[in-house]
C-alpha cells in the first residue's frame, strides 16, 4: 500500500497545491474561525460543492501553531469551521481561560480534563495517514524544552523522522497528545512529556506551547516544509502553483511603554507574538506574491506587486514569485476596530487571549473582518478550477 494510504491519488497526482496557515493566539483562535467560515463558504459557493465540502478538500496542507494547531488539527480531519466554533464555544473555558482556571484549581497545572476533551475530539489515534481519519497533511508547531528548539510535527509520510521503519517514528504520536504540546502555555499547564522511543530514554522530550517559538504564525515554515528537499515533499513553486492562505487571530500591538515590571511580563507575550507574525508575514509578501493583506508599516505598505505606474498586476501576469499569497488578520486596536465599524467593541477586551469571556465580541470581529476582507473569486481566481 502506498504510503499516502487513502489519498494516495491526490498526493502522487502532480497538481497545484493549497497551504493553510494558522496563527497562535489563545482563545483569540474564534476570530480566526470565523474568517475561515466566510473562507469556507465562499469556497464552496465557487467550486459548486455540496454541502459536505470543507476546507480539508481544497486545501492539501493544513498548518498552524498553539491555537491554530487545534483548529488545523480539527480541519485535517474533515470538520467544518462552524463544528471547531462550537468546540471552542463550549470548551474554551478549559483550554485558554486564566480566571477559569485560577477560579478551578482542579485545572491549574493538572491538565486531565482539558487532555480528555482533546481526546474525545479528535480521537486516540496517531499521525499515521494509513488510518484514513486524515482529508488532508497536518502540521503542528511545538517547542521542545529539552532541545530548546521548535519542533514542527507533521503527517507528511516522506519527511525523514517520519518513515515506518524508524523506531522513533513521528507518526506514531498520538494526535491528541501533539495537540496538547503545542498548547501547553507555560504557567497555564505543565509541560507535555512525549516519548518518540520507548525503548529509549533518551528520546523522550518535554514540549511547551509553540506559540514561544518563531512561528506563531507558521506560513513561511510550511512553505519551506512544502518546498525544500530535505523535506521530500517537493512541491513546485510559482504563482500559479502554490497557493498560501495565512488567517491570523488579530495583530494586537499593546498600547503604552513598560512602565513597571507587572505590565511588562502582562504585555510581553502578546508583543512577542505580534512581533514574530510581522516578520513571518513580511517574508512570506517577499518571497509570495501578495494578494491581499493590510499594511505591514507605512514603509512597507503591503508589497502587493504594483506595475510601474503603481497600479495592481493584473492576476493573469505573472511577477516571479515562488507563490500566490493572502494574508487575512483583524487590528484589534482602537482604530483598527473604528475602521471596520466596530467602534462599539473594546480593544482591551479582544486583545486579550486568556478569558472566554469576549469569545461573542472576537467572533464578532471575525465574522466583520471575514466579509470585508475574504474574495475568494478575486484572490483565490488561479486556484478555483484546479483540484
Amino acid at each position: 500500500m502506498s504510503v499516502w494510504g487513502p489519498l494516495q491519488q491526490r498526493y502522487e497526482t502532480v497538481q497545484p497545491r493549497k497551504i493553510l496557515a494558522l496563527d497562535g493566539g489563545g482563545i483569540r483562535g474564534v476570530l480566526t474561525l470565523e474568517i475561515l467560515s466566510e473562507l469556507e463558504t465562499q469556497l464552496k459557493t465557487a467550486l459548486n460543492a455540496g454541502d459536505n465540502f470543507r476546507l480539508s478538500d481544497f486545501f492539501d496542507y493544513i498548518g498552524g501553531t498553539s491555537t491554530g494547531a487545534i483548529i488545523a488539527a480539527g480541519l485535517s480531519l474533515g470538520k467544518s469551521a462552524q463544528e471547531m466554533i462550537d468546540f471552542y464555544v463550549q470548551k474554551g473555558g478549559a483550554m485558554f481561560d486564566k480566571s477559569f482556571l485560577l477560579n478551578k484549581v482542579k485545572y491549574f497545572y493538572n491538565d486531565g480534563p482539558l487532555l480528555k476533551e482533546l481526546k474525545n475530539t479528535f480521537g486516540s489515534g496517531d499521525l499515521d495517514l494509513q488510518s484514513g481519519v486524515f482529508k488532508s497533511l497536518f502540521l503542528a508547531v511545538t517547542m521542545n524544552r529539552s532541545t530548546d528548539s521548535p519542533w514542527p510535527i507533521n503527517n507528511n509520510p516522506l519527511a525523514k523522522y517520519n518513515g515506518a521503519d524508524r523506531k522513533d517514528c513521528n507518526l506514531r504520536i498520538p494526535l491528541y497528545q501533539l495537540i496538547r504540546a503545542s498548547t501547553a502555555a507555560p504557567a497555564y499547564f505543565r509541560p507535555e512529556t512525549l516519548q518518540w522511543d520507548p525503548s529509549n530514554p533518551e528520546k523522550t522530550f518535554v514540549f511547551v506551547d509553540g506559540g514561544v517559538t518563531p512561528y506563531n504564525n507558521p506560513a513561511f515554515l510550511m512553505y519551506r516544509m512544502a518546498t525544500q528537499k530535505p523535506y521530500n515533499l517537493k512541491w513546485k513553486t510559482g504563482e500559479k502553483d502554490l497557493l498560501i492562505v495565512s488567517v491570523g487571530t488579530g495583530a494586537a500591538t499593546s498600547p503604552g511603554t513598560y512602565d513597571n515590571l507587572l505590565v511588562t511580563l502582562k504585555d510581553l507575550p502578546n508583543n512577542l507574538m505580534y512581533a514574530m507574525q510581522v516578520d513571518q508575514d513580511t517574508n512570506c509578501r517577499t518571497v509570495g506574491r501578495c494578494v491581499f493583506g493590510a499594511p505591514i508599516d507605512r514603509e512597507l505598505g503591503d508589497l502587493v506587486p504594483v506595475d510601474a505606474e503603481g497600479k495592481i498586476l493584473d492576476p493573469d501576469s505573472d511577477a516571479g514569485r515562488h507563490f500566490t499569497y493572502a494574508r487575512y488578520n483583524a487590528d484589534l486596536g482602537v482604530e483598527g476596530l473604528a475602521n471596520a465599524g466596530l467602534s462599539h467593541i473594546d480593544s482591551d477586551d479582544v486583545r486579550q487571549m486568556d478569558s472566554v469571556k469576549y469569545i461573542p465580541e472576537l467572533r464578532e470581529v471575525g465574522r466583520t473582518v471575514g466579509k470585508q476582507q475574504v474574495d475568494v473569486k478575486k484572490h483565490l481566481a488561479n486556484f478555483l478550477s484546479k483540484k
